[in-house]
């Protein structure tokens, strides 16, 4: 069974839908999350802030930067 991913440990909000993905996407994620600047976690908090339950980690620009600057 798959380590359990401590996203508590980033100190950033995490929306409930995350915990529902497989567990690559949850582990994606992380690395996408931890690997932030302060400027960046203030406007992702920001966002999830504003848009509340409709915020898609997966969907938002700054994950799909890091994932395409990843390839």
């Amino acid at each position: 069974m798959a380590t359990p991913i401590d996203f508590d440990s980033l100190n950033i909000k995490i929306s409930n839908n995350v915990k529902a993905y497989p567990y690559d996407k949850q582990k994606e994620i992380f690395e996408y999350l931890s690997e932030m600047d302060e400027m960046n976690k203030k406007a992702y908090q920001i966002a999830f802030d504003h848009l509340g339950s409709s915020f898609d980690v997966l969907r938002s620009n700054g994950y799909k930067e890091w994932k395409n600057s990843k390839k």
